[in-house]
């Protein structure tokens, strides 16, 4: 399963990127040093060490405490297993998302939103150790020892498509916008899955100007989360400039402190990649 899983996964991906350089959205990337490193490297340790490392272990210690049970919700229809997976996996990165952009887990998901660019090569943009300890990627791995290993795999395929989408540089959703017979359709889509426009708001440097929201918008295959859980902003429109403030004012920190910390630490005077360091935040005016 993983390796079909990677390939789909590869392609889609691949296919995303090769449309941004066709379209000429890669000449718009403003990349700094260690740009590509991180997007690279992000990717292979997830698809390549961190996912397999926690399905293995999930299955190994199933199998040696509860080796009655692989398996044993494979006779669930599909539908059953998809919900399950939804709340399962896709729900609890809706908080596991909404709470690393607190102090406490800022670090370990601050790399994801250095780029001061979006791109479909930014999807696992990560820290090494944001992966590791994320609830859903554990809770999938039990769900696959109970039999879902063939609906998961077309769900991390439907669910990654969504994703890469809502973060490329093709921004599929705004000619919809404006044509007036898919007016009700695009209401409801914005608030089902993830959307360029929804997630750019995410992304943006600044949420003063009513479009930039990254106190929110954190759904990832549904934005329907957003929506229940009262943080949604629908704009239908993009921010300006997309990155982190605090890189434009004191540079832009090391690759391998942003997907190692705490193995590694900034040097920066100002850095949430140190002990006690906190997310920038621009100065209120008097």
């Amino acid at each position: 399963m993983s390796n079909i899983q990677n390939l789909l996964l590869i392609s889609l991906l691949v296919g995303f990127v090769l449309l941004e350089y066709l379209l000429g959205r890669v000449k718009t990337f403003k990349t700094g040093k260690g740009d590509k490193v991180i997007d690279l490297l992000s990717m292979v340790l997830l698809a390549g060490l961190t996912q397999p490392f926690i399905f293995f272990v999930v299955g190994s210690l199933g199998d040696y405490a509860f080796p009655g049970y692989r398996n044993a919700l494979a006779t669930l229809p599909w539908y059953a297993m998809a919900a399950m997976l939804l709340v399962g996996d896709d729900m609890t990165q809706y908080w596991w998302h909404r709470i690393s952009h607190s102090p406490l887990l800022w670090p370990l998901h601050r790399a994801h939103h250095s780029p001061q660019y979006m791109s479909a090569r930014i999807i696992y943009r990560n820290n090494f150790f944001y992966y590791l300890c994320m609830p859903g990627l554990w809770i999938s791995g039990v769900l696959i020892f109970l039999g879902f290993a063939e609906v998961y795999l077309v769900y991390i395929v439907v669910k990654l498509a969504v994703i890469t989408g809502a973060h490329s540089a093709v921004k599929w959703d705004a000619p919809l916008y404006r044509i007036r017979a898919l007016r009700p359709l695009m209401w409801l889509v914005q608030r089902t899955v993830s959307t360029p426009s929804t997630h750019y708001a995410h992304h943006a440097m600044y949420d003063n100007d009513g479009i930039g929201y990254y106190k929110g918008n954190f759904g990832n295959l549904l934005f329907f989360w957003d929506v229940l859980f009262g943080t949604a902003h629908i704009t239908q429109q993009y921010p300006a400039e997309v990155g982190l403030r605090d890189d434009q004012l004191f540079g832009r920190e090391s690759w391998w402190v942003q997907l190692f910390y705490p193995l590694f630490r900034s040097r920066r005077a100002h850095s949430a990649l140190i002990p006690g360091g906190r997310p920038y935040e621009e100065p209120r005016s008097a």
